[in-house]
């Protein structure tokens, strides 16, 4: 069945083609589908086109269909082209005239933008709550570590004393900055697109205001055109705030990599978290942390695939929107999977406290000890030339004791004022 069918069929290629996947994505709307017009049932009930017992009739199919989406049992089989209709065949199989009557002043367009919508308003807060959890994890980490040094690196050089604690913090308020840009996107979902029909409105007298407030929405793209130019823009503005966090996540997992190795070994995992190599026995790879890595480099990717789709495009529907679909809902998965992952392992992390006492790292105190003789008088420049030749003569001593007060240093993290940050935004 197809909403568009004018008496003759179309060539099996051409279906196929143009079909594509959209039944296997579709499901993931489908509770957002009969959610939306039974919103959409309620208002043309107000207009008229509806009378009380149809809407009761129509609710209760769609209540019914609920419940299947619900068990798992709900499927769009391939002799329908997408959710809708499916949805409109059942309708009229089971009330006959009633059901044709469910897509008056609405098109698939604007079906599946609110369906989008919802879906992505949904998905936000899950995003944002596994988010929470994590923070909340780095930040405990961040406090059970607050002490304990670590070197600091820049150029991958050896730079200066640094801590786990700072480490583990510096995490978690970055993962602010990515909540901040979700709430973005979040509001940009949060607007109700269904009515615009196929992008021009409708003749129909239809109360849009009412179902802006049945769907939750705080309020409507008003504009019918700018409705449907929502449709790109809404996948590539959730898109930025996913790559975001990939971006937070992709750093946190080669960190990672790289202190688990023996040749820096700063942190390491139990055994069981990690995996073998097939023929070196003393293997122990962070596979884990090599995956996230790489599934959120390729959430990174995903602005710049959507933006190759829609860029050209003028105003409008067209049909390569379809194509937005899978990469958006993959990036979700893999994001969920991500935050979820990470939370877990990172409660069995184990930090090596004694690292700086290697001397490999005497040469990370060198600032400390040009600052000391700032504070006993002698000017910076002079400061740093003498430490720099004693480095160079090999006479270079300094001490481990360090102290760092400041705003947002060693010994003054800003743990609590990092938490307020984040209940800031929820």
């Amino acid at each position: 069945m197809k909403l568009w069918e004018k008496g003759y069929s179309i060539d099996s290629l051409v279906e196929q083609f143009t079909v594509g996947n959209d039944r296997e994505l579709d499901l993931r709307l489908a509770i957002h589908d009969v959610k939306a017009s039974m919103a959409h049932a309620r208002m043309l009930k107000t207009i008229g086109i509806l009378r009380i017992d149809e809407l009761e009739q129509i609710l209760k199919v769609f209540e019914d269909i609920i419940i299947e989406i619900e068990s798992g049992s709900f499927t769009i089989g391939a002799e329908f082209e997408d959710i809708h209709s499916k949805l409109e065949h059942v309708l009229v199989d089971r009330l006959g005239e009633t059901g044709k009557k469910i897509h008056t002043a609405r098109s698939r367009n604007d079906q599946v933008l609110v369906d989008l919508h919802l879906y992505v308003k949904e998905e936000i807060v899950v995003l944002k709550q596994l988010m929470q959890s994590l923070f909340n994890r780095l930040l405990e980490l961040g406090e059970a570590h607050q002490d304990k040094l670590m070197p600091g690196y820049t150029h991958m050089q050896i730079a200066m004393p640094s801590s786990f604690g700072l480490w583990f913090g510096s995490y978690a308020e970055s993962l602010i900055d990515d909540v901040i840009m979700l709430k973005a996107a979040y509001q940009i979902a949060d607007q109700n697109p269904l009515g615009s029909a196929a992008g021009y409105g409708s003749s129909f007298p239809i109360n849009r205001e009412m179902t802006t407030r049945e769907l939750g929405f705080s309020t409507m793209k008003y504009n019918v055109v700018a409705a449907q130019m929502s449709r790109g823009k809404l996948e590539q503005t959730l898109s930025y705030a996913m790559a975001s966090v990939g971006n937070s996540m992709s750093k946190l997992a080669s960190d990672i990599c790289i202190y688990m190795s023996q040749n820096f070994g700063f942190i390491q995992f139990p055994k069981e978290f990690t995996t073998g190599s097939s023929i070196m026995p003393h293997k122990q790879n962070p596979d884990v942390f090599e995956l996230i890595r790489g599934k959120c480099n390729r959430i990174q990717n995903l602005p710049g695939e959507i933006a190759l789709l829609i860029n050209s495009l003028p105003s409008g529907y067209h049909r390569d929107f379809q194509l937005l679909k899978e990469p958006l809902f993959r990036a979700i998965d893999n994001l969920k999977e991500v935050l979820n992952v990470t939370e877990f392992m990172l409660r069995h992390i184990q930090v090596n406290k004694h690292i700086m006492e290697d001397e490999l790292y005497r040469h990370a105190f060198s600032v400390e000890e040009v600052n000391k003789l700032v504070m006993d008088g002698m000017s910076f420049r002079d400061a740093y030339e003498k430490v720099g030749k004693d480095i160079l003569n090999g006479n270079f001593k300094h001490s481990t004791q360090i102290q760092h007060s400041h705003t947002g240093s060693i010994h003054n993290p800003c743990f609590n004022e990092i938490r307020q940050k984040m209940r800031n935004l929820n």
